[in-house]
């Protein structure tokens, strides 16, 4: 939905995502609140290793924490790199899920089990595949431990070098028995049986929260907008929150509210502090 219809600034455009908001405004301390990383948190960047907050963002979430139940970042990333990349230990109580909810880092910690061994074989075929199917320049490939992403946006024309991509990629993620994820300009081979909608619902029963937010910008952040849309029908009041970008439209289209990318997120998250605290006498 376009931030630019009815309704003032960081106001839902939809009945259940104001009610969820007003929910969450009146009783914070029984809420949890959940943000993807990159393109929500952080700008996308040509290379991930140099990804880095949006100015403000960390400071906007170490201000609300005292407030909310709980603050996470779910994110397809290890949880310990998104930790160090974002400065995310500042957030007091913060939770990390990385890997889709595969890892938890929480206090300093992280937690997980063993890759599956289908991330052990793309690891040592997709430098192959990406050479044999003639992957234009630019295309690279990152590893995350638990997954590899075959990155196309450094490419002459990133779209196409997707396109090329897709076929064979899908073919060795199921010979792997490994889960394809599409996304901005990146395609992932991960494990199977997690993703951003498990994760936030766990954590949310988890913490007993009477009330979620979830932001995201990505396609990889759909199952937590469908995850929230569950807790709905089960009465927990939830909002979606989507993070705007022109290269995926499908989040802004699923989502109770759209603000302009990480800075409109940063400018979000005050005013949302500023609504808690309500006005000052």
């Amino acid at each position: 939905m376009s931030p630019t219809e009815a309704g003032p600034p960081h106001e839902p455009d939809t009945e259940a995502g104001r009610a969820a908001l007003k929910a969450l405004v009146s009783a914070p301390s029984t809420a949890l609140a959940g943000f993807d990383f990159d393109g929500t948190l952080a700008p996308i960047v040509a290379d991930p290793r140099a990804s880095a907050p949006q100015p403000g963002v960390v400071e906007a979430l170490t201000t609300l924490s005292a407030w909310l139940g709980t603050i996470t970042v779910i994110t397809g990333r290890a949880a310990a790199t998104a930790v160090r990349l974002g400065g995310l230990d500042r957030v007091p109580g913060i939770v990390v899920l990385g890997h889709y909810g595969a890892e938890r880092w929480v206090d300093g910690r992280v937690m997980a089990a063993d890759p599956p061994p289908g991330v052990a074989l793309v690891r040592a075929e997709l430098p192959r595949l990406i050479d044999a199917v003639g992957a234009p320049d630019g295309t690279w490939i990152e590893d995350k431990g638990r997954s590899l992403a075959v990155h196309t946006r450094r490419a002459a024309d990133p779209d196409r070098a997707l396109e090329l991509l897709a076929g064979p990629l899908a073919d060795l993620a199921a010979r792997a028995d490994l889960q394809v994820e599409p996304g901005r300009r990146v395609i992932e081979l991960r494990p199977q049986g997690v993703d951003k909608g498990a994760a936030l619902t766990a954590l949310v029963e988890e913490r007993a929260a009477r009330c979620v937010l979830y932001a995201g910008d990505d396609l990889g952040d759909l199952p937590a907008f469908r995850a929230v849309a569950d807790l709905r029908e089960q009465g927990v009041p939830g909002v979606t929150v989507c993070s705007s970008s022109d290269e995926v439209t499908e989040v802004a289209e699923a989502a109770d509210l759209t603000v302009p990318g990480p800075p409109g997120l940063t400018a979000f998250l005050d005013g949302l502090t500023a609504r808690i605290r309500g006005p000052v006498v």
